[in-house]
Parts: C-alpha cells; structure tokens; sequence
C-alpha cells in the first residue's frame, strides 16, 4: 500500500512522547516544574507528552538536558525520530489524506510497525479480516454520512489491510477475539455471510492470525465491552497504543492506563474463549446453517 511506504511520523512522535514522560517521570519535576524551567506555557509541556505536536530538535535537547538525559545513543535515537515524527506528509497519497479520518491515518502507520495486534469485535467482523462483499454493506450503512469517494478510498484501504493482515509473512501476530453475536450476525445475505465465516477459518490457516469465540454463557459483563484493538510496536509492553471505533467517531488512545486495560480485558476474554479449533468448528457450523437455509430456499 503506497500509505505504508517510508518511515512513520505517527508511530516515531509516540515514541519520542513516551520517552520523554519516562525521562521526566524519572525526576521529581512535575509538568509545570519544567515549563517554569524553559519559560515555556504549561500546556506546550502537555500536548508534547499527548503527542498531539511534533516536538522540534531544539525543544528534544532542552527537555533532555533538563532531565539529565546525556546518553550520546539515547540522544541520537531520539533526534532520528524527532526528525521523522516532523515528515507531516510522509508519503500519504492525496486520496487517503482527504477522505479518512486522522485516527485511521496514524491506525495505517502504526500497523506498518506492529509486530502483534490484538483485537476485540463485539459487532461486525473487524475490518482487516473482512470479504470484499462485506465490506461493501458495512460500507454502505454509512451512506448517509460519507462520501462515495469516502467509501471507495475506505473499501480500498480495507482490501490492502487484509493482504497484509492474511498474507504477508513479515506481518503483524494478529489475535483476534469475536463476541458470538458476530458469527450469527448477518451482514449481507445468507451466502455473503457464509462466505465471510469461511474466508475467516481461511485466515487462521496463516501463521500471523488467531481466532478465538467468547460464548454467550460466559455472562453479561463481557458482553458490555466495547470493542477495541492494542497494537505493540516492540517487544517493550509500554511501546502500545490502542484503536477504538465507533459507529461515527475513532481514536487513538496512547494513556497508559487505558492500555494496560484493555490489555487486562483482552487476556480475560482470551481465556474464557473458545480454544482455536473449537472456535473453527462453530464458525464452520454457522456458515453450513446458513447454506442449509439457501438449499431451503432453493428448494421452495
């Protein structure tokens, strides 16, 4: 995907962000403490931490001299990557840049560094692992809030994220996590459906993806999580963010506290899932159901 090319400006501003809370929180300074310090404005210190602005070399040195940071190859890491964090454009085609959200544009990024990725979908089937026919009704539900040129780009970028999610050896793990209503969900018609529950067995016969089903009798309380997705960009458990998205909005989400949640919430539902194969079984279950109904149908 030409999105995917280059180095990530979204993914080296995380870690530029990361590491400069832990040099601060590794001093007794608290965020107004160092503005006071640099004569800067409070709030330039905050949205550096968030992330929401690249940080330029010059303000990188005064935060690392002011934490006492003089490593020669921490400061050269970081300088790499406060270079890369300021490419605002990085490679982007002018298509992506105008019709998806800021959100799915840094979720790009973030994936083309992820070595593991674990999801959870309490709705539809997510949309890496999404048919071509599926993702065009889910597409199309959204008719009156997006553009055709929207969908289209969407629908595109869907396609190339399943290649890579499902056939690209290099890729992502990819743990995946459905509430039982999505195997019997219907989106699209019985045989769209059914086609969908197959090209999903399909995907776990690659070594990056797994699957499992949470069933309905493990209760209510994990039926009341939303769904969400941790993506690790190294091996380092703190090097994460998480994608959450909703029917009209998405985010990234970078707190620590929110991370290691939802990573908390993953294992939990992990464990109290369907094993690998008995969750092929119940996929393969549902999607001979639903042809069962078409042969029903035929028949008539």
């Amino acid at each position: 995907m030409a999105a995917l090319q280059g180095e990530p400006p979204a993914v080296a501003r995380q870690r530029v962000r990361r590491a400069l809370r832990l040099a601060r929180q590794g001093t007794p300074l608290s965020q107004g403490e160092v503005a006071k310090k640099l004569g800067w404005s409070l709030s330039k210190v905050q949205r550096i931490e968030a992330a929401e602005v690249a940080v330029s070399l010059t303000d990188l040195r005064a935060l690392l001299d002011v934490y006492g940071v003089v490593d020669p190859e921490v400061i050269a890491r970081l300088s790499s990557e406060t270079h890369v964090s300021r490419r605002q454009r990085w490679v982007t085609p002018a298509d992506y840049r105008e019709h998806l959200t800021p959100a799915l544009l840094a979720l790009l990024q973030f994936e083309s560094e992820a070595v593991a990725m674990r999801s959870y979908q309490n709705v539809v089937i997510p949309g890496v692992l999404q048919t071509a026919a599926v993702a065009e009704q889910v597409l199309e539900w959204g008719r009156n809030r997006i553009t055709e040129d929207q969908r289209r780009v969407r629908f595109d970028v869907r396609m190339e994220r399943r290649k890579r999610i499902t056939e690209d050896p290099g890729g992502p793990r990819y743990l995946l996590i459905l509430d039982e209503s999505v195997i019997k969900r219907h989106v699209g018609g019985p045989d769209v459906m059914a086609e969908q529950l197959d090209a999903l067995n399909l995907a776990t016969e690659s070594r990056n993806v797994s699957i499992r089903v949470v069933p309905f009798e493990k209760g209510a309380r994990i039926g009341l999580v939303d769904s969400f997705q941790i993506l690790n960009l190294s091996d380092d458990p703190g090097d994460a963010v998480v994608y959450r998205e909703t029917y009209g909005s998405d985010r990234i989400i970078d707190e620590q506290a929110e991370i290691d949640y939802c990573r908390e919430i993953f294992e939990e539902m992990w464990a109290a899932s369907l094993t690998e194969e008995a969750t092929q079984r119940a996929i393969a279950a549902e999607a001979a159901k639903l042809r069962s109904h078409l042969d029903d149908d035929y028949r008539r």
